[in-house]
């Protein structure tokens, strides 16, 4: 009898999986309520009616293969962001540009440096490749960039930083990674994952506050890569489309090891159509704005640590074990992320900034839930 465990090198045995937010059909069969979702950071307005418009157009040529290169969504996105096409490369959402980039160059003896408390990804890619990924602590709920600088040696080739991060969604300022940069070893990639920009940017806006030059350096050719998607504000989510942007040398290689056919003509068609719909975007921004202005002090009221936000998204700090307060979630029809596992963090959880009808939802049913606490440990 074959022994498939022998089969599989050592490193990919030891991988965690990637679990994500439970779907709201499996929490609804648990729990026998109607639900509402708030542990996937999505947008809760859906996608544009030009996106949904233009799907249902693309269906006509679902007998065809997708475009390979993704050309026209590549070219829109190179005039947005005023680079060449061949600085962009348009994958199935950013987790899976960063699987590409941690193949191209990562391997065993090698190493990519971040902070503990950031985005489980980065964790998995690193240690399929046979490459170590090295945590740094974590300062203020963010980035210690001196910590992630003294972390870096000669077999570094990756340095991830999450801007928004996620779990937390704490803020690195503009200068702080001007300076950063400006220290990093030549042979070193910087990945700038901006998966938030649209809610940082917004934020930014109202706070006076600096927040990224990422495109900058990707203009000035520095080994820099910067991560955007169509996930989140753009509510593209289920259709996979994301993208990198940096020095085309290093985009040609990408290039190699990105899988055929791997954005659909569906989401290619979608996503062109979402860029068109400021408005959509702009909905969404404005009204995560006004959600967080709500969650947050209401949160923290039930005597649960909010760290402030620059996501979409609030990290709650319970200061006990979080797993029974979720499942009491659950049951009154809200779904939060545990952040245990992989996270580990084991006594938070991360709530996606909804509606108002949402978000009033989810602060009724916490009230119901945090005065039940002692029958639930």
């Amino acid at each position: 009898m074959t022994e498939f465990h022998k089969l599989v090198p050592p490193h990919v045995r030891k991988l965690g999986t990637y679990k994500p937010g439970k779907h709201l059909r499996q929490a609804e069969l648990e729990s026998g309520v109607r639900c509402i979702k708030l542990a996937s950071n999505e947008n809760p307005f859906g996608p544009s009616p030009l996106a949904i418009e233009a799907i249902k157009a693309a269906t006509a040529d679902s007998h065809f293969y997708p475009d390979t290169g993704v050309t026209e969504l590549t070219a829109r996105l190179a005039e947005i962001h005023e680079v060449n096409p061949a600085e962009i490369l348009v994958t199935a959402g950013s987790t899976t540009f960063l699987e590409i980039l941690a193949r191209t160059l990562l391997g065993p003896g090698l190493n990519a440096v971040t902070s503990k408390t950031s985005f489980i990804v980065y964790p998995i890619v690193t240690n399929a490749t046979g490459a170590h990924l090295i945590e740094v602590p974590t300062c203020n709920d963010g980035y210690d960039l001196d910590a992630i600088l003294g972390a870096i040696d000669s077999n570094t080739r990756i340095v991830y930083l999450a801007n928004p991060n996620n779990p937390t969604g704490t803020i690195l300022d503009a200068k702080a990674i001007d300076d950063f940069l400006d220290r990093v070893p030549s042979h070193v990639i910087t990945v700038l994952d901006e998966a938030y920009f649209d809610f940082a940017d917004y934020f930014a806006g109202q706070r006076g506050f600096d927040y990224s030059h990422s495109l900058d350096y990707v203009r000035a050719g520095r080994p820099v890569i910067v991560l955007r998607t169509f996930s989140k504000s753009h509510g593209l989510a289920g259709l996979r489309v994301g993208y990198g942007i940096g020095p085309s040398e290093l985009m040609s290689y990408l290039v190699r090891m990105k899988p055929a056919f791997m954005v659909s003509s569906l989401a290619e068609s979608a996503a062109l159509a979402a860029l068109a719909d400021t408005d959509h975007v702009q909905l969404a921004v404005e009204n995560n704005a006004a959600g967080a202005e709500l969650l947050a002090p209401a949160i923290s009221e039930q005597g649960i640590r909010v760290v402030p936000t620059w996501a979409n998204f609030l990290f709650c700090d319970t200061g006990e074990d979080v797993a029974p307060l979720c499942r009491a979630l659950q049951e009154q029809g809200v779904i939060v992320r545990p952040m245990t596992a992989l996270w580990r963090a084991p006594n938070a959880f991360r709530v996606t900034i909804g509606t108002p009808e949402h978000n009033e939802q989810f602060l009724d049913a916490l009230k119901r839930v945090r005065s039940r606490i002692p029958e639930l440990k």
